[in-house]
């Protein structure tokens, strides 16, 4: 049983099946958000865990970066002060198969998004639903066999 179903601006319904949320700085010990440690962060994520298994393809929302100390970092030593929002979370999508000529009944379609939120004060139906609700679902989702 999904999480949640949601329907994209295209009209395609897709499956929420897995969430996982985390803090977007979480193991940050020492130092400060910048852009170098946010393009890591953002690679890292497109790429995924290594795994000898075949995995769902994933696509990384950009986030927005936000620069609170507008002028003063060129004394820092890595630049600018780049925050991300608070939280990044991993979802994983099904969804009919994208290719017509498939057998609906035995094969669908999935993707592993991760997108940011400045809050969880939201359901999830809707912060889901609003960071994925454009998704080009066709260009980047991977049809399977069930």
């Amino acid at each position: 049983m999904p999480l949640a179903t949601i329907t994209l601006t295209s009209g395609r319904q897709v499956a929420l099946n897995n969430l996982e949320i985390s803090s977007t700085n979480d193991g940050l010990l020492e130092g400060y958000p910048c852009a170098l440690l946010n393009d890591r962060l953002l690679a890292s994520l497109a790429r995924g865990p290594e795994t000898p298994y075949r995995t769902s393809p994933r696509h990384v929302i950009t986030p927005e970066r936000h620069y609170p100390d507008r002028g003063t970092g060129s004394s820092l030593p890595f630049g600018p002060v780049e925050e991300l929002p608070a939280f990044h979370c991993r979802g994983s999508f099904t969804s009919t198969c994208v290719d017509p000529n498939l057998d609906e009944v035995l094969h669908r379609s999935r993707l592993t998004v991760i997108w940011f939120q400045h809050d969880l004060a939201t359901p999830v139906p809707d912060f889901a639903a609003t960071a994925i609700a454009d998704l080009p679902w066709n260009d980047l989702a991977e049809d399977y066999e069930l």
